[in-house]
């Protein structure tokens, strides 16, 4: 089993940023790939990024490509997605997500790929 802790949520004006931190425990030695993924109220849960633990292979949604950016740090298994030109459409609850077995092709954006799941952090852009 693998644990997620999600942090760094909150408020922000459209054009601001924000910093989101995944922590994980328990299992994390086979590590394969972390993500998020994102929610906005009466819509289904989508990707927004990946990547894998080794080499540091990095995937995006086309909705937040060049303003988005994940990564990092194995030694505090922890993965953070930095957020800037933020826009409302951004708003909605962040999840992190993490999987211990290989994604192939495109599955990185199906959330059936990812085995744990954070509790979620909300992002709220104002306009």
């Amino acid at each position: 089993q693998v644990q997620l802790v999600e942090s760094g949520g909150g408020l922000v004006q459209a054009g601001g940023s924000l910093r989101l931190s995944c922590a994980a425990s328990g299992r994390t030695s086979s590590s394969y790939a972390r993500g998020w993924f994102r929610q906005a109220p009466g819509k289904e849960r989508e990707f927004v990024a990946a990547v894998r633990w080794s080499g540091g292979y990095t995937y995006y949604a086309d909705s937040v490509k060049g303003r988005f950016t994940i990564d990092r740090d194995n030694a505090k298994n922890t993965v953070y997605l930095q957020m800037n030109s933020l826009k409302p459409e951004d708003t909605a609850v962040y999840y992190c997500a993490a999987v211990n077995r290989p994604v192939y092709g495109n599955n990185w954006y199906r959330v059936s790929s990812y085995e744990y799941w954070g509790q979620g952090t909300q992002v709220t852009v104002s306009s």
